[in-house]
Order: structure tokens, then sequence, then C-alpha cells
């Protein structure tokens, strides 16, 4: 492999490591933030709902900007705004200004999180499938450290504010290496042209709404997880550190089955049948929690169910096109209106801890969801005969 390939692959793995800290490193220091500037629940969870928010409402935005100034140098600048968002962190005195770091860092992971994989696309044709394992790898490496090293770096900087905002370094230190390793090696045939062709958003095809839904359900259901599991298990009568060690392993447990599910898609192709035995997981680990039982075994469980639920609805929106064009529109408006339905979990997650000062009603409503979220996987995933797993299968094969 060429020298630029290798150094694009190492931004492109740093680039990735910076989509979650801003978000992840929130939840198991939720409870002394809250104590310090005075949240309920419900503001609480807009530190992460917010960021999801953005992941939604922008990514349009991304596609269009990446037509006009090219995806590499958009890629770019959003690394930047991650990094602005995540500095501030340390300067936060109130509840409004940790809010406005949030929507900073979340308009630079919205714009991030749909180029990616059209950056991988572009410069690894030949190679998607290793690379996209690349990158979701990296993008849940970097949750599990900022969620299982928060805590010790806030007792060693004795500073909640220091430990939030040091992720930045991560964030410079990927802007400098994407300009050093990526900028340098584009080439005046990869810049857009105005002459590009236009693909129209899939609004009016039912099943892009079914794709959408089965993907803002997980969405719901994952990022509820990332905002409350701590506070879930700590409500239960477990140490904080009890808690956060659970969060970790949520996001760490992702990583083998990122590895480990384009093994499993090769030998038993079904999207169908793997979309039912990860929400059967997450469904086992929702029960074990309302039944406080093991809640790290729960976790584990919740968590290979998230993480392949995760890489599968990536996939869906690729199952069901012709061609990358239409891939990449329906893939836009998956993650799109799906992220903004997943970001009202943990706002409803908190409102009802609010309203009843426990999580035992909110982990039943996950329970509704998880269910819900099963039916709407079946009628996703009845394709028609043209799209059979086959064409599928040689089309867009993951190895």
């Amino acid at each position: 492999m060429k020298k630029k390939y290798i150094l694009m692959i190492i931004a492109l793995f740093i680039a990735s490591l910076n989509l979650r800290p801003a978000i992840n490193s929130i939840a198991p220091l939720l409870e002394t933030i809250r104590t310090s500037l005075g949240m309920n629940a419900s503001v609480a969870s807009l530190l992460t709902s917010i960021p999801v928010l953005c992941m939604g409402l922008f990514a349009p935005v991304a596609i269009k900007f990446s037509g006009k100034w090219g995806i590499e140098r958009v890629l770019g600048w959003s690394l930047l705004v991650i990094g602005v968002g995540t500095i501030l962190r340390f300067f936060t005195d109130s509840v409004s200004f940790l809010l406005i770091t949030a929507f900073i860092a979340g308009i630079g992971i919205a714009f991030a999180g749909p180029l990616l994989p059209g950056f991988i696309k572009r410069h690894f044709p030949k190679h998607v499938p290793s690379m996209i394992a690349i990158y979701t790898v990296a993008l849940t490496l970097g949750a599990a450290l900022s969620s299982s090293l928060i805590v010790p770096m806030q007792n060693s900087m004795n500073s909640w504010q220091s430990a939030l905002g040091i992720w930045a370094v991560i964030a410079f230190v990927a802007v400098l290496l994407w300009w050093l390793f990526v900028m340098r090696h584009i080439r005046p045939q990869d810049l857009p042209t105005s002459t590009g062709t236009k693909t129209r958003m899939p609004w009016t095809y039912k099943k892009a709404w079914l794709l959408t839904l089965t993907f803002g359900l997980m969405a719901m259901l994952f990022y509820s997880f990332t905002a409350w599991l701590p506070d879930m298990i700590q409500g239960m009568g477990y140490s904080k550190s009890y808690a956060a060690s659970a969060l970790t392993i949520f996001v760490v447990v992702q990583i083998p089955v990122s590895l480990v599910l384009p093994i499993l898609l090769r030998r038993f192709p079904s999207r169908r049948l793997w979309l039912m035995v990860a929400a059967l997981s997450e469904l086992v680990g929702l029960v074990m929690l309302a039944s406080s039982i093991a809640p790290l075994i729960a976790t584990i469980f919740i968590g290979v169910g998230a993480g392949a639920l995760f890489s599968l609805n990536l996939l869906l929106p690729l199952d069901a096109t012709d061609n990358p064009q239409e891939a990449a529109a329906w893939s836009a408006m998956t993650q799109s209106a799906g992220y903004v339905i997943g970001a009202t979990g943990p706002l409803i997650l908190g409102w009802i801890h609010d309203a009843t000062d426990s999580f035992s009603t909110a982990i039943a409503g996950l329970i509704v969801i998880n269910v819900v979220m099963m039916v709407v996987q079946i009628a996703a995933t009845t394709i028609k005969r043209k799209q059979q797993l086959g064409e599928i299968n040689r089309n867009y094969k993951i190895s």
C-alpha cells in the first residue's frame, strides 16, 4: 500500500476517535455536574440530546457543504469545530455555557459523521469494508476511552471542567494530522465541480421511512443508555465507580462485535436474522436491569446488541439502493431524521425521572421501544425480489 494511503488511514483513525468523547464523557460525571450547576434531570439530558440532535439536523447541510468545498476540506474544519467546542468546557461556569459547548461540538460531529464514510468510499473504493471497520472501531474506542477515563481524570485534576475539556487535545491533533496527511495529497480532480450529479433525498419512499424509523429507534435506545445508564445503575444502590464501569463495558464490548459481525454476515447474510439477534440481546439486558439482576452482565447484553444494531443500520441503506449516489442519499436521510428521533430518547428518560424520581418506568419504556423496533425491523427488511440477498451480497459484500 502506498505511503499516502497509510497516512490517510492514520488520519482517518484519529479523526474517527473524536466523534464520541464530547458525548460519552458526560454521563459518568452527570451527577457531579448536576450538583455543581444545579441542573435537573431534564436539562442535564440536553448535554447528550443536543449533539445527537445536531447530528440529525446538520447532516444534510454537511452533504451540501461537501459538494461545494469538498469532503476533505469540510472534514478538516469539522474536526476544528469539535476541538473548539470541547476546549471551551475548561471555562464552564453555568448551565447555559455548558449547553453551548455541547451545541458547538455537536455541529462538528454532525458534519464529520456522515462525511467520513464518504471519504472512505472516495479514497478506498477497493477496501471499503476494511476501512469501515477501522472507522467503527476508532469511533467506539473514542467512546470507550472517554467514558472509562473521565472519572480518574476528574479525580486527578480535581475539576470536572478540566476533565471534559482535555479531550480537545485529540481533536487538535486530528486537525494537524488531517491537514498534513490528507489535504496535502488531494489532487485537483478530487475537488467538487459544478457539473456534479445531484441525487434527491428519498422522502417519498415508504421503505426509506422504515429504514429511518428503525435507525431512529436504535438511536433512541443507544443514546438513552449513553446518557443515563450510570444513573440507572446508581439508582439501584451501586457505587459511582461501579456504574461508570458499566458504561465502559457497554462501549468496549461493541468493539469486538464490530469486528466479528462482518464474518457472521459473510456466513449468514440475512440482515433480518442479525437485527433480531441484536434486538433480543438488548431486550434481555433491559429485562435484567428492570429486575435489578447483575447490572454488569445486563450491560454486556445491551452493548452486544447496540454494537451490532449500529453497524447493521448503516448497512441497510446500501442494501436498498442500486448505486453509490442513491446509497449516499438514503444514508443521509436515514441518519438525518433518525438522529432527530434518537435525540428524544435521553430527553424522555430525563422527563420520566423528574416526574417519578425513579428509572423503573423509564426502563419499562425502553423495553417497549425495543419491541416496537423489532417490528419495524421486520417491515424494513421485507425486500423486493430484485433486491434479494444474493444480489445485495454480491454488490455490497462486507469482508
